[in-house]
């Protein structure tokens, strides 16, 4: 019997399965700011509690210099650019981070070189206050990704010999006939890990303890619980165990990163640290253990461009992997192709039927991210046949099943064609697609159905050029210009003129123009300025150069900063104070400069009412960055209450403010009388004990008065006033003439406003 199984693409959060809504962008962070998803949960984190996110450094390393042609060598200059350029950028914020954890309010740091970012658990206040530093250009959330449930096992029939009709649709078996089969090759997968006791993969595991990574530190071994990372790995190297031949490179090795934990979940951290490992599996960068290609078949589930891993992949393409990743299962509707597979840096696959139909699920274009086209190429991934748990086949569907055909086919090509760059990888494939659906390029099949065969021939044959853009990246304020290296290289003879053009910016964001604006020959440089407008927005702008020769075009991919303008912020140490009438209450009031703020500072305060006491900065006035102490004085008479101020920093126009509390306790006095009743005969004297006792530090001088004497009978005091905390004797002196009777005797002692009375009883017999 014949089970068909819908593939899903992993979700961010949940799993979405077939064409589910797609929510809105999340818009990329400008420079210094909070990413609006990690503000949500900094606003409703409770007092104390930590928060899980990625510090962006600002500065990145230029890995576009990287001029090295041979594999080990050019592995070994990103890894080594990447490394230094984290060394040497991360040690503000690590220092940072490491006084703040020492006062118990970061609980986690991880510095990654790959994407030079420093994973943080940490208190709001922290996240904020890394945020306002000028070497970090954003912070992210550390976003849970889930993993597709696996469905059962199922077994299916099988001639002996014979490739499955997927592998030979892509013509995988004629490149066998050359004797290409993917050896010298180590394909990856970054999955939910691989069943190595599968007979169809457990020959072709690598082996040793740099091909297999567990980020989640439950599996030292290759292992899978849930069957998907399996099925992947078979479409990409499995053999003919099982009757059919089902993988498109049986002779290549695997390793794998087994990002999700058994109970199905990731993180943007652990995706990180995986990449990361691809890029030097056994952490020697003097060894070239890195994979030659690397299968995703997962996505997240929200909708628009999400750069969080874009840095990874522009990474790995520079070190020569193309990441490809499956375009994801939300079909029909258009632009459903999730990220990453939709940044530039990705090569996204939709799927197709055996009679060529693009699968109803596949997701489909235009790409949400600028400069990008996904999906970029389609392969089967309808009724595929593959490796599943314990031994056994499934028949499964989706772009989870068709995104490894093209990294088994790119195993057959660089067996052919060892070394050659992530961007000749991409022209390859496209060049041999078949063309699908409207001619050319669509939001459908992309460039059209993969064909291996026909892309060995473009490989090996066709005059071709690439495009290289350097710097990465560029900075500017807004109004300024920056300029750009354009490097054209024809390959396999290629002498044709090459246009360039740019992408990425509206005319009302900037102007460009390159120089010259046509490389002739087939090589040679070109320098492209942009300049931009005084009203362009603070952001980070992907911008797609593209080389143009005929019908040949090729790109390449950069960013242009523009920062927010120059601006402060300002903060208060400790929120809140108490203090008892009368003292003094200091802040620690911070004024942070950001994008480069050199004005100065003023300092205000407001709420604080005059009865309660008076406030003074020193200083009055920050320049750029620094303290001031906020001295509050209050007054001996202040009454006791919570008192929310406002500290305001202004300069020129711009105002900003923080929120502070003044808890003020009032100074006071009680009055107690011991014994509380006497009996005297008339003609005798009766003694009272007056004590006056402090409440909040209270020293000050209190004035008795009696009240309620009986006729005839006089009062006389040890000592009157009594400085508190103190005591007194009252003398009740009666006569032969003192009106008998029982008498409420009241004492009142006086201090400023300040009044309290006691009682006592008199009995005259």
């Amino acid at each position: 019997m014949k089970r068909t199984i819908l593939a899903v693409a992993v979700g961010l959060v949940m799993v979405l399965v077939g064409g589910a809504a797609v929510a809105a962008a999340s818009p990329v962070p400008e420079p210094g700011s909070v990413d609006p998803r990690l503000a949500d949960q900094l606003a409703g984190a409770r007092r104390g509690a930590m928060v899980d996110a990625l510090v962006v450094l600002r500065s990145q390393a230029d890995l576009s210099r990287i001029r090295e042609t041979r594999r080990s060598r050019r592995l070994a200059a990103v890894e080594g650019a990447l490394r230094a350029k984290a060394a040497a950028s991360q040690r503000g914020v690590l220092g940072l981070l490491a006084r703040r954890r020492a006062q118990r309010l970061v609980a986690g740091v991880e510095p990654l070189w790959i994407v030079n970012e420093v994973a943080v658990r940490a208190t709001p206040s922290v996240i904020k206050e890394l945020a306002a530093r000028r070497d970090v250009q954003a912070i992210r959330p550390n976003v849970t990704i889930q993993a597709p449930a696996p469905p059962a096992a199922v077994q299916g029939s099988a001639t002996v010999g014979t490739p499955e009709a997927n592998v030979a649709r892509i013509n995988a078996p004629a490149l066998w006939d050359l004797g290409l089969r993917g050896q010298g090759v180590v394909v990856a997968n970054m999955d939910t890990g691989v069943d190595n006791s599968h007979p169809d993969l457990a020959s072709r595991w690598r082996g040793g303890s740099n091909s297999w990574y567990d980020p989640n530190g439950q599996h030292s071994t290759p292992a899978d619980v849930n069957g998907h990372g399996t099925w992947t790995m078979g479409v990409m190297v499995g053999g003919d165990a099982g009757g059919t031949s089902i993988g498109v490179a049986p002779d290549a090795k695997w390793v794998a990163v087994k990002i999700f934990n058994d109970r199905g979940s990731t993180s943007t951290t652990v995706i990180h640290r995986g990449f990361q490992w691809l890029l030097d599996p056994d952490g020697n960068p003097a060894t070239a253990d890195a994979p030659n290609v690397v299968n995703n078949s997962w996505t997240m589930s929200v909708g628009g461009c999400n750069l969080d891993f874009e840095a990874d992949l522009a990474n790995l393409r520079a070190a020569g992997i193309l990441p490809v990743f499956s375009a994801g299962n939300y079909g029909p509707t258009a632009g459903t192709v999730l990220s990453p597979a939709n940044n530039p840096e990705a090569f996204a696959v939709g799927s197709v039927d055996d009679a060529d139909v693009v699968d109803p699920y596949s997701s489909r274009g235009p790409s949400a991210c600028a400069g990008s086209v996904a999906p970029e190429l389609a392969a089967p991934g309808v009724g595929i046949r593959t490796s599943d748990l314990y031994g056994g086949y499934i028949e499964a569907s989706g772009t989870s099943l068709a995104a490894p055909h093209v990294a088994g086919a790119l195993a057959l090509l660089l067996s052919a064609a060892p070394g050659i760059s992530a961007d000749r990888q991409q022209a390859a494939l496209e060049a041999g697609a078949v063309d699908l659906g409207p001619p050319g390029t669509d939001p459908d099949y992309g460039t059209g159905r993969l064909d291996v065969l026909a892309s060995y021939h473009w490989l090996a044959t066709t005059p071709d050029f690439t495009v290289a853009v350097s710097p990465s990246s560029q900075t500017t304020a807004a109004g300024g210009s920056v300029t750009y290296g354009v490097t054209v290289t024809g390959v396999n003879g290629f002498a044709g003129d090459v246009s360039l053009s740019l992408a990425g910016l509206s005319p009302s964001q900037a102007s460009w123009s390159a120089d010259p604006p046509v490389v002739q020959g087939g090589s040679g440089t070109a320098q492209l300025t942009v300049s931009t407008s005084a009203s362009i927005a603070p952001g980070t702008y992907p911008l797609t150069i593209t080389g143009s020769s005929g019908a040949t075009s090729h790109s390449a991919t950069a960013s242009l900063v523009v920062p927010a303008p120059p601006d402060f912020a300002v903060d208060v140490s400790p929120a809140s104070r108490s203090v008892f009438s009368g003292d003094t209450a200091s802040y620690t009031v911070g004024v942070s400069s950001l994008n480069g703020f050199t004005g100065t500072v003023a300092l205000s305060l407001s709420g604080l009412p005059a009865a309660v006491g008076d406030a003074t900065f020193t200083p009055a006035t920050v320049t750029g960055a620094g303290s001031s102490t906020l001295t509050i004085a209050t007054s001996a008479t202040a009454p006791a209450g919570t008192y929310p101020l406002t500290i305001a920093g202004t300069s020129g126009a711009t105002t900003h403010s923080v929120a502070a509390t003044l808890v003020v306790s009032a100074r006071d006095f009680s009055l107690t009388v011991s014994p509380s009743s006497v009996s005297v005969l008339r003609r005798q004297t009766a003694s009272y004990t007056v004590t006056v006792s402090s409440l909040n530090g209270f020293a000050g001088s209190v004035s008795l008065s009696l009240t309620g004497l009986p006729s005839g009978a006089s009062a006389s005091w040890s000592r009157n006033p009594v400085t508190a905390p103190g005591s007194v004797t009252l003398r009740v002196t009666t006569t032969g003439s003192t009106t008998r009777g029982t008498f409420t005797l009241r004492v009142t002692g006086t201090s400023g406003a300040l009044a309290h009375q006691a009682t006592a009883t008199l009995t005259v017999r």
